[in-house]
């Protein structure tokens, strides 16, 4: 944990004034109130002395914002108070997003606000209707009562560069009272079967969806109960291809995100016999066409790169590669 200078060593197992746990877990769970305020006691700083470092850093709030965000009566929105948390972020030592990943989306204002339109399961997909027609044959109601809290996928190539496994991990929060499912879509290119699913934990499989000729999977991974709201959970599933099987996919992997995910880490883990020339991530914001944003990354000495997103979404985050004289 990163500390400012002059400022004591803390510690993120400290109870908040709520009773309600840890500032790790309050970090993870929220609500945002809640965590602020173990964030700001964690520090030891009172809020005059939170103001004075923000205004060193060119932050201008009142110590009355700070008391109104830390007991819920308002909330950062505006562009200039979510740059005034990302600082405050730095001030109390929480991880970066670690507030601001909590907030969710705007709250509407005024008698004739109108609920904001979210973006549909199916918006991210090129090939939208045959995703909308699987999605229509299983239950999506519990998808807008999950946050994304942590998502971890872990991708094997075999040795003919085909993606032979894709490992899932995640963690969601149960928003409001009553999810049960998560609605999974995979698609996938230059395969005549689709993956099966297995290595299940925390969960088990519901109705499943295929579109074979265009390649599409759509699968309820149902929970071990109904959630509820606050409580977290972690769900894991491998997709694996038949040995034979293993799809090219273009030489890239890609999450697509409907909601922002606090994290996502994808890693690319290829066989050593048969190394990749060069490998980039790639991001692409929701109603952009091409990537915005690229990096180039180095191969460790297991064959393998990872990348971290924090904050992401709405949009498509990814990997793609290059083989040598291809």
């Amino acid at each position: 944990m990163t500390t400012a200078a002059g400022r004591p060593t803390l510690t993120v197992e400290e109870t908040d004034s709520t009773g309600h746990g840890s500032l790790t877990q309050l970090l993870t769970t929220g609500p945002f109130p809640e965590a602020l305020r173990a964030a700001i006691k964690a520090s030891r700083l009172s809020l005059d002395r939170i103001q004075h470092r923000l205004a060193l850093r060119g932050v201008t709030i009142s110590v009355a914002t700070l008391s109104y965000w830390q007991s819920g009566r308002r909330r950062p929105e505006r562009p200039e108070s979510l740059e005034a948390l990302r600082h405050l972020e730095s001030v109390l030592g929480v991880p970066q997003s670690g507030l601001s990943a909590l907030l969710g989306p705007p709250r509407p204002r005024g008698r004739r606000c109108r609920p904001t339109t979210m973006m549909p399961i199916d918006a991210l997909w090129a090939r939208r209707e045959r995703v909308a027609n699987l999605l229509s044959k299983v239950d999506t109601s519990s998808d807008l009562k999950l946050g994304r809290i942590s998502q971890h996928d872990r991708i094997e190539i075999s040795a003919d560069g085909g993606q032979k496994s894709v490992w899932v991990r995640q963690i969601l929060r149960a928003e409001q009272d009553g999810p049960d499912r998560w609605a999974l879509v995979f698609e996938t290119e230059e395969s005549d079967v689709l993956p099966e699913i297995t290595n299940v934990r925390n969960c088990h499989l519901g109705r499943i969806a295929r579109d074979h000729e265009a390649n599409i999977m759509v699968a309820e991974m149902m929970f071990e109960r109904p959630l509820t709201r606050g409580e977290t959970l972690i769900m894991e599933y491998q997709l694996v291809f038949p040995e034979g099987h293993a799809p090219k996919g273009n030489n890239t992997f890609a999450r697509k995100f409907r909601l922002p995910v606090r994290e996502y880490v994808i890693e690319v883990r290829f066989d050593e016999t048969n190394l990749p020339s060069r490998v980039q991530q790639y991001s692409v914001p929701a109603g952009d066409e091409t990537p915005s944003r690229r990096r180039n990354l180095t191969l460790d000495s297991g064959g393998g790169v990872h990348a971290v997103a924090l904050g992401f979404g709405p949009g498509v985050f990814g990997i793609r590669w290059e083989w040598p004289n291809r």
